[in-house]
Formats: structure tokens, C-alpha cells, sequence
């Protein structure tokens, strides 16, 4: 059976993704004459104070401060701490800006996504939005908040591999401008809440069979675990033909993710020539071609001096001249890329700023920093080994560097932050320490572990700080019990 797919962007206005989002209005944005500081590795901590505290990790806007303090945004990271407490995540909102700028550069032809869950606040979503990205959110919060927030919802993806019934049926009712498909039952499901004249625009998930991120739980590029379906073995073809019989589906294209802090765009062109192989599989076997790809995101960034980040303009450049000549040698147009970077936009953005409880020293040599926070608003160490930078900042000190292990408060062994960190030897109580490249994966896999509340989260920019999310508190855990 021939089923004729809708070309992309050529929809009436009203409809999602009417329009490329590279070419919807920015209010709000700098004005285009703006200098935008590119985010790829031969830019990034480049020059002058970047320099200064360490390179690679920290924000464009750092600088050394008086007194052995550092400045972001323009704003005393010790004065802030004072002023909202510890611990705290500082965020750098022209850092974002810049780089959510830098992206949409890159790719003009294409639409860029900002993957909320890397972190989501009403202000993220305003910075993203007036800097034309669209936005991928992956449960109902998110999406709710971002429209809340003012979103417009035409321009956001749902992805999950678990999708409520009520999350699929607040999405139509929103009216978003793509639902990714991960799994058989949420065809049938979604097709039985929608009707052939108002059908809905999906995209199927495909695995390609990459490997690629870095540390395994987060490689969804091959078999063997939760989301989408596999092309070998046949998953993904059985899927698009599922969603063509549909009349409520429109089949705008296919998904694929390979996984999280991917530093070479060498993967990307694999998954390129693989999925290019199975679009030409879909047209000869059903007569369409599919107009959008969706390569999703991960895209790398600098945790520590000398890291390789993702350039965008390189894998820009890479990528969309895989996808032309891979299309011209098999005969399809090119789809329109779609690419969904978080973790490389927020990332960066954020510094995370603790307050040293006690340091032990203990008979065999050891140091440990003991700090305010820990695991339960940053996980990534204990779940992934993920190495981070620290320096001490608020006050200064021509003690000589001795190693230590940053640990955080709560009762795990594991509760490392940064291990083997090079801090000076007259480290004490009392002392601030920041932490670079907090912004993304961090507040978003946050928890109430031993109830201690979420830290406050506050912008900075211009030598300004203001307070986007406050401290969570006992009264906030108290407040959801109803019954003893």
C-alpha cells in the first residue's frame, strides 16, 4: 500500500512545524549585530580570564577576582553564595545564549531542539525560544512547564520510551509538532486518540547499531536495551509500516540517538550512511520518501582542561555533506536534519558552588573535603564515574596544592564529587569551592536523598544575579504528606 507523506514545512500556517525553526521570530534576542562567541573547541576558554581559572570547563565570562574569588557573568561567585546560600548553581544565561546561537549558525537549513532534559526552568525555556530553537521534552512535566512558560507548542518534540496514555492525550490536546514513536504499543494507542482529518505528526525511533557515549548506560545506539526500534532484525521496518497504515499518522520522518557526551562526529556519519540505507528501504518497499531526520543529540563538552568538546560548525559541516551525498547516491532528497543538543548548551553554563564543612585528615595520607552538597544534586560521579574540575574561590592562598577528594554529605561511600582534586594545602571549613560544566544533568537528576533540598539555582549576566529556582526545604517535603 502507498500512503503519500507530507512534505515537510509545507503545511498551512496553523499547523506544527509549519515553518523551519531556524526562521521563526526571536523576540527578546540580541539583536543580530550581536558578536556571538562560537562553542567548539578552538573557541571555548580561549583567550584572556578562561585562561586564567583553567581553561575548557568554565563559562566565556570567568574571571579572577579580587581576593582569590572568580567572577561569572560578571557577578562575585562568593557574594552570591552570601546572598543565596549554598549550595548553589550559578548560571551563565549570555553562556547559553551564545551557545544556543552558535547551533542555530551552523545549521541554518536545519531545526534545532533543545533537549530539556539535560535542565528545564521557565527561564531556559525563555532563553531557548528567543533564540529560535525548538524544544525536546520527554514526560509530561516538562512539557507542561514549558508551555506554562509560554512555549509555543508547535515547536516541541515528545520523545519517551514509556508514555502514559495521559501523556499522549495532553499532547494532542496541546497540539505539539511531533510525537517520537519508541515502542508497538504506542502506535495503536496514539492512532486510536486521533482522527484522519487532524492526523499527528511522528517520528518512528530507529537503532542503528552505533555505540557510541560515554559510559555504557547512556549508549541508546545499539540493541540491547530500552528505546526504539532495532533497524537489523527487521523492528523498524515492521514499525514504519504499522504507523503508514494508520490514517490519523503522518509519518514525518524517523528518530535515532546514539548516546550522551559524544566528543567526534565520526558516529554521527555512521548512523548517517545506516539510516540513509533504510530510507531508501522505505521508499522501495512503500513508494514515499520520508522528509525529516532527527539525528537527536549528545553532543560533547569539556568537563575538564584539554577534553575535546563537539564543534557545531564541524559537525555541521560533516554531517549535512554525509547526508547530501549519501541521498545523491541512492536517489532521495535530502531530509531536513533535526538535531536536539542540551548538554552542550547548558552544560557549560553552570557553576556549581558548595561550602567546605570539614577536611580530614587521615593517618594513611588521605584528604577529604567534605562539602554542603553531594549526590543527591549530582549524581553523575557515583553513577558514571564522571570526572569534574574544583577550585577554591573567596579567598586566596599561597599554600602549595595537595590532593583531595571532594565528598559530598550523604551517607553513601560513594559520594565523591571530584576525586583526587588538586586544592590548596590550607584548605578548612568554611571555604567555598566551585565547581565548572554543572548546568546540564546535574539539577535534572537531582534528588531528596537524606531530605536535603534541592539547591537554588540563580542566572547571572551583566554583573546581575537573580533568583530563577529557590532552595527546596523541609516545609516543601512536609507539604506532600497527608496522612501519619
Amino acid at each position: 500500500m502507498t500512503k503519500q507523506v507530507t512534505a515537510p514545512f509545507t503545511a498551512p500556517a496553523t499547523a506544527p512545524f509549519a515553518v523551519p525553526l531556524a526562521a521563526l521570530p526571536a523576540p527578546g534576542a540580541a539583536p543580530a549585530a550581536a558578536p556571538v562567541r562560537p562553542s567548539g573547541p578552538s573557541a571555548v576558554g580561549r583567550t584572556g580570564a578562561a585562561e586564567a581559572v583553567g581553561a575548557g570547563p568554565w563559562p566565556a565570562s570567568a574571571r579572577p577576582g579580587r581576593g582569590g574569588d572568580l567572577t561569572v557573568g560578571g557577578v562575585s561567585l562568593a557574594e552570591a553564595a552570601d546572598r543565596f546560600g549554598t549550595p548553589l548553581y550559578v548560571l551563565d544565561e549570555a553562556e547559553v545564549r551564545a551557545r544556543a546561537r552558535a547551533f542555530r549558525q551552523a545549521l541554518p537549513q536545519a531545526d534545532v531542539l533543545y533537549a530539556a532534559k539535560a535542565f528545564l526552568c521557565s527561564a531556559m525555556a525563555d532563553w531557548v525560544s528567543e533564540e529560535g530553537l525548538g524544544l525536546d521534552v520527554c514526560s509530561a512535566g516538562e512539557l507542561r512547564l514549558a508551555v506554562a512558560a509560554g512555549f509555543p507548542a508547535r515547536r516541541i518534540v515528545l520523545h519517551g520510551n514509556a508514555k502514559t496514555p495521559e501523556e499522549l492525550r495532553l499532547a494532542r490536546r496541546l497540539r505539539v509538532g511531533r510525537i517520537v514513536i519508541d515502542g508497538p504499543s504506542e502506535i495503536s494507542r496514539l492512532a486510536a486518540l486521533v482522527a484522519a482529518d487532524t492526523p499527528q505528526r511522528v517520528l518512528v525511533r530507529v537503532v542503528p547499531g552505533i555505540a557510541a557515549g560515554h559510559h555504557e548506560a547512556v549508549r541508546t545506539g545499539v540493541g540491547g536495551q530500552k528505546f526504539g526500534f532495532p533497524i537489523d532484525g527487521g523492528d523498524a521496518a515492521d514499525a514504519v509500516a504499522r504507523v503508514l497504515a494508520q490514517p490519523g499518522l503522518d509519518l514525518a520522518g524517523l528518530h535515532c540517538h546514539l548516546g550522551s557526551q559524544i566528543t567526534e562526529v565520526e558516529p554521527y556519519l555512521a548512523a548517517v550512511d545506516t539510516v540513509v540505507r533504510f530510507l531508501a528501504g522505505v521508499r522501495a518497499r512503500h513508494g514515499v520518501e520520508l522528509p525529516e531526520l532527527d539525528l537527536g543529540g549528545g553532543h560533547g563538552i569539556r568537563y575538564l582542561p584539554g577534553d575535546d568538546e563537539l564543534d557545531p560548525a564541524d559537525f555541521a559541516d560533516r554531517v549535512t555533506a554525509r547526508l547530501a551525498a549519501r541521498c545523491a547516491e541512492s536517489g532521495l532528497a535530502v531530509p531536513r536534519l533535526v538535531v536536539e543538543p542540551g548538554r552542550a548548551i547548558v552544560g557549560p553554563a553552570g557553576v556549581a558552588v558548595y561550602r567546605v564543612l570539614s577536611v580530614k585528615h587521615t593517618a594513611d595520607g588521605r584528604v577529604f573535603a567534605a562539602v554542603d552538597g553531594g549526590m543527591s544534586d549530582n549524581p553523575r560521579p557515583s553513577l558514571y564515574g564522571s570526572p569534574y574540575t574544583v577550585r577554591l574561590v573567596g579567598r586566596p592562598s599561597d599554600a602549595p596544592p595537595a590532593r583531595a577528594d571532594v565528598v559530598g554529605r550523604h551517607c553513601e561511600a560513594g559520594d565523591v564529587l571530584v576525586r583526587d582534586a588538586r586544592l590548596p594545602a590550607d584548605l578548612r571549613a568554611g571555604d567555598l569551592l566551585a565547581v565548572p560544566a554543572a548546568g546540564a544533568y546535574q539539577l535534572s537528576m537531582a534528588s531528596g536523598y537524606n531530605l536535603v533540598g534541592r539547591p537554588a539555582v540563580a542566572a547571572v549576566r551583566d554583573g546581575r544575579a537573580r533568583l530563577l529556582i529557590r532552595r527546596e526545604t523541609v516545609e516543601d517535603f512536609r507539604a506532600r504528606e497527608v496522612g501519619r
